[in-house]
């Protein structure tokens, strides 16, 4: 059995966990998971990675800061090499690979990102994948929204995801839409 290690840690936006697994030549991030009322991040990891323990280690200390830096409004690139995507379908890992090729201060529509991976009028498949994505942050998908300029979901909170857009750039209407300015895909 392989067993999972997590590391909590706090943000501005609150209390962070991260999920990873070492391997040969140094780690797999498994999970990352934002902030949320209902539970803590660590019963979430518990329920989810239930013989995992508790430790550090210094890359991964480096990773979290990647992610503390990111969560401050600071242009940071992920290196995806460390992701462990044979956790998500392969529909998941396409969607989220697109996702990652949007840049900083850009958004796209959860249909353009559909039509971009080949099927067309999806949008709900492609919201239902970013929605669970295992590894916010890394793959930004709080830049992407609905057609209208409405936010949609982010497991972190409309709050949270806003105010990442806002650190990038982007810039909202006096009813809160996305202004439709960088549009990518």
């Amino acid at each position: 059995m392989t067993r999972n290690s997590y590391s909590i840690f706090q943000t501005r936006f609150g209390t962070m966990g991260i999920v990873w697994t070492v391997i040969e030549n140094g780690y797999k991030i498994n999970r990352i998971f934002l902030p949320n009322e209902a539970d803590s991040v660590e019963k979430r990891i518990k329920k989810q990675f239930v013989y995992s323990r508790e430790r550090s280690s210094s890359q991964i200390s480096g990773f979290i800061s990647k992610i503390k830096n990111f969560l401050d409004g600071e242009k940071v690139d992920f290196d995806l090499n460390n992701i462990a995507f044979d956790m998500c379908t392969d529909f998941q890992k396409r969607v989220l690979l697109l996702e990652h090729k949007i840049p900083r201060g850009w958004i796209s529509t959860y249909g353009k990102i559909a039509a971009q991976s080949g099927i067309l009028h999806g949008g709900r498949a492609v919201g239902n994948a970013l929605s669970r994505n295992p590894f916010p942050i890394v793959i930004p998908c709080h830049r992407a929204i609905q057609s209208n300029g409405s936010l949609g979901g982010f497991q972190g909170g409309i709050k949270m995801k806003k105010n990442l857009l806002e650190n990038e750039g982007v810039k909202f209407s006096k009813s809160n839409r996305v202004l439709m300015k960088n549009v990518y895909y």
